[in-house]
């Protein structure tokens, strides 16, 4: 028997400058024919194929955050999990050449619809991938092997 206990809102310190740093995560699915596919979105600044994500926000659970990223980057209105169900890391790209290393945790949301207008709609790119090559297009090997073996059935409801 395992313990569920709803994630509290956090309280946000700020970080040292070479510390990791963290980041939630939105994975954006729906259901096409019994098989479920993913939302990426491009970053704004390389181009790259991404879920969105952003960082913590005051008195917001981490699935909170992650669905307010969905919606500002991809235009995502949906039901989001109180459920992480993976993490991955990576490098972002500061000014000037500096680097700062994340971890993000990923929540899921079930994508109920798709804004036109969004906040970030004319920065970004949206498309929908099968599991198989969203994996594919993303660049992080955590996230890949994320995407890859995404099993909605297995996200509490």
């Amino acid at each position: 028997m395992s313990l569920q206990f709803p994630q509290p809102p956090l309280h946000i310190r700020a970080p040292q400058k070479t510390e990791m740093r963290t980041q939630f995560g939105a994975l954006c699915y729906r259901i096409v024919k019994d098989r479920p596919q993913i939302l990426l979105v491009t970053s704004r600044g390389s181009g790259r194929w991404i879920i969105p994500k952003g960082w913590p926000q005051h008195k917001a659970t981490p699935a909170q955050a992650a669905a307010t990223e969905a919606w500002e980057e991809a235009g995502v209105r949906g039901r989001i999990v109180d459920q992480c169900i993976g993490l991955y890391s990576y490098f972002k790209e500061v000014d000037k050449g500096g680097q700062l290393p994340c971890a993000v945790l990923v929540y899921p949301i079930k994508v109920k619809a798709l804004a036109d207008a969004f906040p970030e709609a004319g920065e970004r790119k949206r498309r929908w991938f099968s599991c198989k090559k969203a994996a594919a297009q993303v660049e992080e090997p955590e996230l890949r092997h994320l995407l890859r073996g995404f099993d909605p059935r297995l996200v509490r409801r």
